[in-house]
């Protein structure tokens, strides 16, 4: 078996049938995946930076995002999960709580409710909380965060990107750093998350 489906350990693993929506056939190395998936979530950022959307806190934009970040990669995108996960809530939860979600973060928008980077860090944190996709979660959210970061008027979050401090040097310590962050925003500390968002 060739390393195609090999996750990180703190990843959330594809189920079978998941890996069955694999639509792109010439993909047979996780190197692969990972580069098609890059150009599709690309694209999916192009969709989403120009729409013209009014408001973006909707299921319904959430779900079309999702789909435009991986639905030339896999068949499920833009879908709820229907298993369980080594993350997230259950299933059936799931639709009731990412409407809940949206409301809650349309209602910080409106009446201010947080200063911009803790607003959009707390919708980013939620998303991946839920964890309302086979996969792609993490991904996701930090889109919907930027996204909604940008409407806010605030500057754009660089997630990790701006590694010249000496500390970050390779993507396994990035990714270390980012789950503690998430960790810690799930005992409500959310600023590891937001100075990781802003590093």
């Amino acid at each position: 078996m060739s390393d195609l489906f090999q996750e990180p350990d703190d990843a959330t693993p594809l189920v079978p049938a998941e890996r069955d929506g694999l639509k792109l056939t010439w993909i047979t190395t996780r190197a692969d995946l990972n580069a098609a998936e890059q150009d599709n979530i690309d694209a999916g950022a192009a969709w989403a930076f120009r729409s013209r959307r009014a408001n973006i806190l909707t299921v319904a934009f959430s779900i079309a995002l999702h789909r435009q970040m991986f639905g030339q990669v896999w068949d499920w995108a833009g879908h709820y999960r229907t298993t369980e996960r080594n993350i997230g809530i259950a299933p059936y939860r799931i639709g009731t709580e990412t409407a809940q979600l949206f409301d809650d973060a349309a209602f910080w928008v409106a009446n201010e409710t947080y200063e911009p980077d803790e607003l959009a860090v707390s919708l980013h944190h939620r998303l991946v909380f839920v964890h309302p996709f086979p996969n792609g979660n993490g991904r996701h959210a930090r889109m919907m965060a930027d996204l909604l970061i940008r409407r806010l008027g605030a500057p754009p979050f660089s997630w990790g990107s701006n590694r010249d401090d000496g500390v970050i040097h390779d993507i396994g310590e990035l990714r270390k750093r980012y789950v503690s962050a998430l960790r810690a925003a799930d005992g409500n500390d959310y600023e590891p998350l937001i100075a990781f968002a802003r590093l």
